[in-house]
């Protein structure tokens, strides 16, 4: 029997988080790098074999809709549709409190595109030029689907609340970790490790409540 991490908190198996063996292959609805190492590294330890769109040649959906929720449930059965398999999308973004939650679901293409982390964090930076309150939260919704007309999809969010810094540090992560201050840990969410990321992220909190959601087998 695979088990979680003792991180997570959680035994498979249990009525909490029933056994998932029924999906031992799951197609993530993404093409960035970045979103696909969290994936593999949190998903691993479960016995469940992620597979990318771009291994599929599934080319990315739209994102048209204003909340992360649709856009992630349009991605889950675009890529499930292509793919004749279970899909796990994932709509995350940095909201900003003095910017009425701005960025938010135009976090990857905040600065036009083609899309490019060093712009959008220069952007938000100059954004926020002389803005005192700093209060921001990395926000995820996960959404699973059993197959592309799922009625029920599974859905599980996530929040991450820090600070937006006033100059970038750190080499790890991606997005808007290098500006995104925890003041609770004393560092930038790009200088966290693998291991720290997948205990305190908007990510892993969410995959956290989609693992005690999965379907029973």
């Amino acid at each position: 029997m695979f088990r979680l991490p003792t991180r997570f908190g959680i035994r498979v198996g249990t009525k909490a988080c029933p056994p998932y063996a029924i999906m031992k292959k799951l197609v993530i609805a993404s093409n960035n790098a970045g979103k696909l190492r969290e994936f593999q590294h949190m998903l691993a330890p479960l016995g469940i074999e992620v597979l990318t769109q771009a291994q599929l040649g599934i080319e990315e959906a739209e994102e048209p809709h204003c909340t992360f929720i649709e856009n992630a449930l349009a991605k889950a059965r675009h890529v499930s549709r292509a793919s004749g398999r279970p899909a796990l999308a994932d709509d995350s973004g940095i909201c900003v409190e003095a910017l009425g939650g701005a960025p938010g679901v135009l976090s990857a293409r905040y600065a036009g595109e083609p899309k490019s982390d060093r712009r959008n964090n220069d952007k938000l930076l100059q954004t926020l030029q002389g803005v005192t309150n700093r209060r921001a939260h990395y926000y995820c919704v996960l959404v699973l689907v059993r197959h592309a007309d799922d009625p029920q999809p599974i859905i599980a969010e996530g929040e991450w609340h820090g600070e937006i810094a006033q100059a970038e540090r750190g080499e790890g992560g991606f997005g808007y970790d290098p500006m995104f201050w925890l003041p609770e840990l004393g560092k930038m969410s790009a200088e966290l490790s693998h291991d720290e990321k997948a205990q305190f992220s908007h990510r892993a909190k969410a995959l956290q409540v989609l693992m005690q959601r999965f379907p029973r087998a």
